[in-house]
């Protein structure tokens, strides 16, 4: 149950990153990035992975963007 409800936060926090990609916009990765590191959290909790690693993958592509646009933009 806690597997489905961290992929559940992953998929919810990949969709809200959509705008993110954008350009002045990337700030809103501050909020998405720990989002998503908390889905990661419950999905350690859990006995299967697969949330976890969508979770962390979510969270490596926010902080990919963050670092691109200078933590800003």
């Amino acid at each position: 149950m806690l597997n489905i409800l961290s992929g559940f936060i992953g998929l919810v926090t990949l969709i809200l990153m959509i705008p993110a990609v954008f350009p002045l916009l990337g700030a809103l990765n501050w909020i998405l990035v720990p989002m998503a590191l908390f889905g990661a959290f419950v999905g350690l909790m859990s006995s299967k992975k697969g949330g976890q690693n969508f979770c962390l993958i979510v969270a490596a592509f926010g902080a990919l963007r963050l670092f691109l646009g200078g933590g800003i933009f």
